[in-house]
């Protein structure tokens, strides 16, 4: 079996419904701890379990620095996705996200060569705007500008945004973004409709969250549910559905990722983990596809959409 792919809007590129995202490559002590090693097979198992997307961030600890190391060899393999607006230097040791963000020109710039340097490249495929500054922040601070200047270099070919709401709509109307970023799952439904209008503006999606954290697996057990939801909401908005009863042989996390799937207006959705086991098993779900159309539309009647 082999993951499907999509196109990502009018890029014409076409990237596989999975995607990595290296989040998890940041390193203790806001991640994970892993070996520079474990990282590096990891990597590799990635792109030769066949998933031809990775999405980073200079917000992400090394993971940029590891992405450059370990697959900068088999750079045409893979859509190479990245953010800024980041600030450049480590995060104070006592602090935790959301960080501070700096959506000037001089600081994207700064932030795209930086980034090129640490992934050993000379192009981002992508660089998603971070956090979701207002429409009239950026304006003033003339962020699309720069990446617009940093395009016609040759030094990035897309650009996009890692949007939410309330500023996710006037994003969209822009009409100048290439792809959102949008978080979205079974569980967390308040982005639904949204991606598919930036499906009809003709972006492409990519989805974050699309597992819901791993929230419903076995070894999570709900111990942390989808970033933006507060504690336990997750957990509440599954029990309450009902929707255990539809998944017959099928465990909780399939479920959830193949629900994601399962939206047509997707292109890919992004799940990280540092675990080989855990990757694999997003692979043997992924390649499994949507959830059957009868499944997935009485699942959504259950997992009842909240108010956007």
């Amino acid at each position: 079996m082999t993951i499907e792919t999509r196109p990502l809007g009018r890029t014409g590129e076409k990237v596989t419904v999975l995607g990595y995202g290296a989040m998890e490559l940041r390193g203790a002590s806001r991640g994970p701890a892993i070996e520079d090693e474990e990282a590096g097979r990891l990597l590799n198992a990635v792109l030769d379990a066949g998933i031809n997307l990775i999405d980073t961030s200079i917000d992400y600890g090394r993971s940029e620095e590891l992405i450059g190391r370990y697959v900068g060899h088999r750079r045409d393999e893979y859509f190479l996705a990245s953010k800024c607006g980041c600030l450049l230097g480590p995060p104070p040791a006592d602090a935790r996200p959301p960080y501070p963000h700096d959506y000037s020109a001089d600081n994207v710039r700064a932030g795209v060569e930086q980034s090129l340097r640490r992934l050993g490249t000379d192009r981002l495929d992508l660089v998603q705007v971070h956090m979701s500054p207002s429409r009239a922040q950026m304006e003033a601070d003339g962020t699309v500008e720069a990446l617009s200047a940093l395009r016609d270099e040759g030094k990035i070919r897309f650009i996009g945004m890692s949007g939410i709401l309330p500023h996710l709509p006037d994003h969209i109307a822009m009409g100048v973004l290439d792809v959102f970023q949008i978080p979205y799952s079974a569980l967390q439904r308040e982005h639904e409709n949204l991606i598919t209008a930036a499906v009809d503006a003709g972006a492409g999606t990519l989805i974050r969250g699309g597992a819901a954290r791993g929230a419903p697996a076995e070894d999570k057990d709900w111990r942390q549910g989808p970033l933006g939801l507060a504690e336990g909401e997750g957990q509440r908005r599954w029990e309450s559905s009902g929707v255990e009863d539809l998944l017959g042989e099928m465990g909780r996390l399939e479920f959830v990722l193949r629900f994601t799937l399962s939206h047509p207006g997707l292109s890919s959705t992004i799940v990280g983990t540092s675990k080989l086991e855990h990757l694999q098993a997003n692979v043997t779900f992924a390649e499994k596809g949507p959830l059957p159309a009868e499944l997935y539309e009485e699942a959504k009647g259950r997992l009842a959409a909240p108010a956007s």
